[in-house]
């Protein structure tokens, strides 16, 4: 199948699953600016990081038109769609709409950001998109935005092995910043309970203590009411460590590391 009357074709995945609200208002703005293809998880796969499924087959089921479930993570959508699902290669992988903030390293564990960064492995230009609310989420803003920056990416392209992380706030918006990624601080993460029959259970998950100061933070932006957007870099390399460690001598006798300072 051709590109529809030359229109750029767009995939578009999350990791709330197919049925979520703000998977079908992104879905419908992205529709004004090229040919949509959903492929997204069957259900909730938030959390799951940039995990692939190895040891189990997958299946896709069609749910509408252009539209594909997965019984797999984001990334797994992902891949199926660009090797095996669309008949074309996408231009653009969008990630979103998520439900809450994707923030600080929210990025390390997050199916949405991860959705993006599967598209920008392959070398197509890809963002997520996450509306920074808590209890009632009106996707309307954030899917007008994801729209206007599909845009300019599709028109101007991002740079080399970058995705974007954006992030809109649930009140008022009063414009967008460049962000860098923000950090935080927990408290215990790990909370320990007992069921009816006296049985310890675990939650993950403790209360968020501070954010590091920051007015050039993703966090701080939302903060504030404007739009995040932050450019992520594959390359995870600390560049700034290398000549440090270079120095350091690994003993061949044992485990040890000396410091040859």
């Amino acid at each position: 199948m051709d590109k529809v009357k030359g229109k750029k074709t767009i995939l578009i995945s999350n990791d709330d699953g197919i049925r979520s609200e703000g998977i079908t208002r992104l879905a419908s703005a992205l529709a004004r600016v090229g040919v949509v293809y959903v492929v997204a998880p069957d259900r909730e796969r938030s959390a799951a990081g940039h995990s692939l499924t190895l040891h189990r087959p997958l299946r896709v089921e069609e749910v509408g038109p252009r539209a594909y479930a997965v019984d797999g993570t984001p990334t797994d959508c992902v891949a199926m769609a660009v090797h095996r699902i669309l008949p074309m290669r996408p231009d653009i992988v969008v990630s979103g709409i998520n439900r809450g903030a994707n923030l600080g390293e929210d990025i390390t564990y997050s199916g949405t950001v991860s959705a993006a960064m599967e598209g920008t492995l392959m070398g197509i230009p890809s963002f997520a998109v996450s509306l920074a609310g808590r209890d009632s989420f009106d996707f309307r803003e954030s899917a007008t935005f994801a729209a206007k920056l599909a845009r300019r990416i599709l028109n101007k392209g991002l740079p080399k092995d970058t995705l974007l992380n954006v992030n809109v706030p649930a009140t008022a918006i009063k414009g967008h910043r460049i962000t860098r990624q923000g950090k935080r601080h927990f408290g215990d993460n790990i909370v320990e309970k007992l069921d009816p029959r006296g049985k310890k259970y675990y939650w993950i998950g403790g209360e968020m203590l501070r954010w590091e100061p920051g007015e050039d933070t993703d966090f701080h932006a939302v903060n504030i009411g404007c739009i995040s957007i932050t450019p992520l870099h594959l390359d995870l390399t600390n560049y700034s460590s290398i000549r440090e460690m270079e120095r350091w001598r690994i003993s061949r006798r044992s485990s040890t590391v000396d410091n040859d300072y």
